[in-house]
């Protein structure tokens, strides 16, 4: 009867989400992700914590890679054989993502055309990423799903299209995790709903902390303003961003900006992305799990079509004529590699020039080490250089600040909460303001505890099952006759399946399970010297029903 919660990626950190949940002998694992911080089996989750086969199911809660890149890995090289469900969204977007994120991979270990070293950062390749694909099982919002016992639902978690939170249900008990959600209506999507149900355990993100955003209108009037003042001063402002994801939210805004202020008609806005067409057509496939704004949008015409925006489908970052001012869109994020490293790297010296983090940056990326603003960085080549461009961080992640988080639990009321998805100071300080919040106006014996476990922590929470039997079949039928009361004795074969206990007469065993009654008889020689009658009074005096075969030759 001990609950069990063990992070594995994502325990006092944010990247590579993976935690796993064990009751009653059943084992979840939640989010499968890496680290976009390092590379190769390195950014993996602590898969060799666990026994991968002994997992039931396997639950994704969005496409991005710090929650979902390192399922092909696990599903198609641990001998991982329970059942992993995503939505449908989820699971559209993650197939281009990981397509990309293998060509990533492959650049990096050297060559596409020849086979990786053995050290190489390749951790799958496409054919195992189409399998892993292939295994996939799909869940809308509020459908229940059962596993071997387990029931499962999800929630929109607004923080990307198809994001979900889970709620799990295994022998009476609730948990809830949020994944990354977000509590605010934006361009595209509706905010994350607040579940029915009390939970008995809530695991959620605390990425950041005690933290309180600015509002949305201020957010997206300094992100304007600083693009608006990089071009008009002659300069080209570089926007680090996923392929999917935010950055739909923030072409929205931008092209937006760009058809209210006629001044910047003749400034070309970039799309840089592989993905870019794709992923707008799977954006207007899903039209229909987004926001009141965008369905409405779709009536007169294709809100996704963009007026100032140009989709570049490649770009070599040492042809692309850059003079004169511009905006590109390109990833990855966080400036570990790729075109918008490339780009950063070459404009970075120039003080007319501009770069704007538009997201949360994880810790051993670029995008991290700019928010401490250094006077010097060290391009992909290795080269120091000086830091002159202007930088600017505005935060549109659509994760929870501290009193969207704090309304959040307060109006969850779970029994215990375990904080994940965050680093060991801001979880820290989350942790005291909610301890101080439930101190103030929640009794002592309602408040719930506040764990904060690291990597390969794992928290156990004790619970007290009352254990109800149902009496089924003709065995209820007769106790129903004889007007059966509290204290009577009632004979029958008690069975338990996926957690229910249920009592019923032998005969009926074979209708409500696969189980078939059977006789057993058997023989017992023991020696006696003495007469029958003899044997007859002994074994009437210390047995209760004797019984004499009449076919007995003695």
């Amino acid at each position: 009867n001990t609950m069990t919660v063990t992070p594995l990626g994502a325990g006092q950190e944010v990247g590579r989400s993976c935690h796993l949940l064990e009751f009653q002998g059943k084992k979840i694992l939640l989010d499968c992700g890496i680290h976009p911080g390092y590379t190769g089996l390195d950014g993996l989750p602590a898969f060799d914590r666990i026994d991968p086969p002994s997992i039931d199911l396997l639950l994704i809660t969005h496409f991005h890679l710090d929650h979902a890149a390192s399922l092909p890995y696990f599903t198609e090289r641990t001998g991982f054989r329970g059942r992993i469900f995503m939505t449908h969204p989820t699971k559209a977007v993650l197939r281009l993502l990981l397509q990309d994120y293998i060509r990533l991979m492959e650049i990096k270990s050297g060559n596409d055309e020849e086979p990786p070293p053995p050290q190489s950062s390749v951790l799958y390749t496409e054919e195992e990423l189409q399998s892993c694909i292939k295994k996939i099982e799909l869940i809308d919002y509020h459908s229940i799903h059962s596993v071997s016992g387990i029931k499962f639902w999800a929630y929109n978690a607004g923080h990307v299209l198809g994001a979900a939170m889970f709620m799990i249900e295994i022998s009476g008990r609730h948990v809830l995790y949020t994944g990354d959600y977000s509590m605010e209506d934006d361009r595209h999507l509706s905010a994350a709903e607040i579940p029915d149900i009390q939970p008995d355990v809530l695991i959620i993100e605390a990425t950041y902390g005690v933290q309180v955003h600015p509002t949305r209108e201020e957010r997206e009037a300094r992100f304007t303003g600083t693009v608006d003042r990089v071009v008009s001063g002659g300069g080209r402002c570089l926007i680090p961003v996923f392929a999917l994801g935010r950055a739909q939210e923030l072409l929205l805004i931008l092209d937006e900006y760009w058809q209210a202020n006629p001044h910047l008609h003749s400034i070309p806005i970039w799309y840089a992305s592989k993905l870019a067409t794709k992923a707008l057509r799977v954006y207007q496939t899903y039209v229909n799990m987004m926001n009141v704004r965008i369905r409405q949008a779709m009536d007169l015409g294709n809100p996704f079509q963009f007026k100032f925006i140009q989709n570049l489908k490649s770009i070599d970052v040492d042809e692309f004529d850059d003079r004169g001012p511009g905006v590109v869109f390109a990833s990855p994020g966080m400036l570990q590699s790729g075109v918008s490293r490339k780009l950063f790297d070459r404009w970075c010296t120039d003080p007319k020039n501009g770069v704007l983090i538009a997201g949360y940056a994880v810790e051993n990326t670029m995008a991290k080490e700019l928010m401490k603003e250094p006077e010097e960085v060290v391009t992909l080549e290795g080269k120091r250089q000086p830091l002159n461009c202007i930088v600017e961080y505005v935060s549109f992640s659509a994760h929870v600040d501290f009193v969207q988080n704090r309304d959040f639990m307060m109006r969850v009321k779970p029994g215990r909460i375990i904080l994940v998805h965050g680093q060991r100071h801001e979880m820290k300080r989350l942790k005291q303001a909610m301890d101080t919040q439930y101190r103030k106006e929640v009794p002592s014996a309602e408040r719930p505890r506040i764990d904060m476990p690291e990597n390969t922590q794992t928290v156990k929470m004790p619970f007290t099952q009352r254990k109800d039997a149902v009496v089924m079949g003709r065995l209820a039928s007769g106790a129903e006759r004889r007007n059966f009361k509290k204290g009577d004795e009632l004979k029958g074969v008690m069975f338990t399946q996926n957690f229910q206990t249920s009592i019923c007469d032998p005969e009926d065993l074979s209708t409500y399970t696969e189980l078939r009654v059977g006789k057993v008889s058997s023989k017992l020689h023991v020696p006696f010297v003495g007469s029958l009658d003899t044997l007859r009074l002994f074994l009437h005096e210390l047995f209760v029903g004797v019984k004499e075969d009449p076919s007995s030759n003695t």
